[in-house]
């Protein structure tokens, strides 16, 4: 574990587990660097250095009034990547993550980077425009900022309960430790900066930076997902991206990362050895 720290004065935490070649994450909304543990445990007991920050405004990181946008994202993981000098290294985003990780190829291009992987990610574009039809209406998003005002706790407590893992769905077999470390990671997270995090993720258009993308991209996404649907992310990115393979899971959630952890595990293992 270690800290870094950012050209305008923002420290960044991050996570640093074992060694090999580097396997970088970027965890979603409003989460931290601690939603991989089970990617970054397993890969790392197969050979992998795995690393982990929290982005800025989230976890154990600075909460800065300013920056809580795609480009700063873009930015901070850039300076953390050239501060530890990784070479050859595979990003992975998942959800918000996921542009985050667009942006940066888009920002940053692929010289650092020989593999990407899209896990429940939102690009390109999560809001409903003309060109995106199969996105969600601002209303959506706007609810979640009101949610956010009134009682972020108890947002955070409804999403983990219900869509984010599908423990709405009569099959769930989500556990109260799963729905609790959720709440537990957002309450660490600034609420200005999981506030303004919301545009970030669901406004920004990562299309250009999808088309940039120029190295073996891994696009996974379960076609049960009621945060981020399939049609307006996974199903389009995987046209955008040259050459990618996608990877549908039925019946998953958003957060298959936890509900289908030890699947997920083997198809990310199985793409960093091809």
């Amino acid at each position: 574990m270690g800290m870094i720290t950012i050209q305008d004065g923002t420290q960044i935490y991050y996570k640093d587990w074992g060694a090999g070649q580097p396997v970088v994450f970027s965890h979603g909304w409003p989460l931290c660097s601690d939603s991989w543990e089970a990617q970054m445990l397993f890969l790392a007991s197969n050979g992998y250095r795995c690393i982990a920050h929290d982005r800025r405004g989230h976890g154990r990181s600075s909460q800065p009034w300013n920056g809580n946008d795609m480009d700063t994202y873009a930015d901070d993981l850039s300076q953390l990547i050239e501060k530890l000098d990784l070479k050859d290294a595979v990003l992975i985003g998942f959800s918000a993550g996921g542009g985050e990780i667009a942006r940066y190829i888009g920002r940053h291009g692929t010289k650092r980077i020989s593999k990407a992987a899209l896990i429940s990610a939102v690009p390109p574009l999560m809001l409903k425009t003309a060109d995106n039809p199969d996105g969600l209406p601002i209303a959506v998003f706007d609810q979640i900022r009101l949610n956010a005002v009134a009682d972020r706790s108890q947002l955070y407590k409804d999403f983990a309960s219900g869509p984010f893992f599908g423990a709405n769905r009569a099959d769930s077999k989500v556990s109260q430790g799963m729905i609790d470390s959720f709440w537990l990671q957002g309450m660490q997270a600034g609420h200005k900066n999981t506030y303004d995090c919301i545009k970030a993720f669901s406004e920004t258009d990562f299309t250009e930076n999808l088309k940039k993308f120029d190295v073996p991209t891994l696009i996974l996404h379960g076609d049960d997902d009621q945060i981020v649907p399939i049609a307006a992310a996974a199903l389009r990115s995987s046209k955008l991206v040259r050459n990618a393979t996608l990877k549908i899971y039925e019946g998953a959630p958003h957060g298959l990362t936890e509900t289908h952890k030890e699947r997920l595990n083997n198809d990310l293992l199985e793409f960093l050895k091809s």
